[in-house]
């Protein structure tokens, strides 16, 4: 059916690593943006307007930042250890 369209199916296997990678910038986008809605739900419910959301911001995004630090250094540092790997 979906030839029939034009469109056909990759005939590759998926770079699984690739998926890794996009699932894990997906979760800090996640990371950022629910601490923000969990704010505006504490100002809603406590009346903490705009306490809860300006606090759920900059703990999304000190959180967020962090997280996406740990992965960048993390992948420098296997990226190096795979250089010193190739170079022996």
């Amino acid at each position: 059916m979906c030839e029939e369209e034009g469109v056909s199916m990759p005939q590759s296997e998926p770079d699984f690593k690739l998926l890794g990678q996009l699932a894990v910038l997906s979760q800090i986008g996640l990371e950022m943006a629910a601490p923000v809605g969990a704010g505006a739900l504490a100002d809603y419910f406590f009346g903490w307007a705009p306490w809860g959301s300006i606090c759920g911001a900059v703990l999304g995004l000190v959180g967020g930042m962090a997280h996406l630090i740990a992965i960048l250094n993390r992948t420098a540092r296997e990226r190096t250890e795979k250089r010193q790997r190739e170079s022996q």
